[in-house]
């Protein structure tokens, strides 16, 4: 179970997950910081949800309770045709 990936985006696994809640991280949003879950091409809709009961369980809380990460979707658009030649 520990190799379970949790974030498909980011390639995160439980395990990952589970050492830095054991480290001392309690919430989502330092989870985030330290491995950008949740800031893939699914902007977390995928393991937000995983996560968040992930983070019940560990801190003994109701899954309810959890907050959620801050969602800071792009300003604008970009092509990819911009970002694969170095464009500004």
């Amino acid at each position: 179970m520990a190799k379970t990936i949790i974030c498909r985006c980011a390639d995160i696994t439980q395990e990952d997950i589970q050492n830095l809640l054991d480290s001392g991280v309690t919430e989502i949003e330092e989870i985030k910081r330290f491995t950008r879950l949740g800031m893939g091409p699914c902007q977390g809709r995928t393991c937000m949800q995983l996560i968040q009961r992930i983070v019940a369980e560990h801190n003994n809380m109701h899954i309810k309770d959890v907050k959620l990460h801050t969602a800071r979707p792009p300003v604008t658009g970009v092509k990819l045709k911009y970002i694969a030649r170095g464009d500004e």
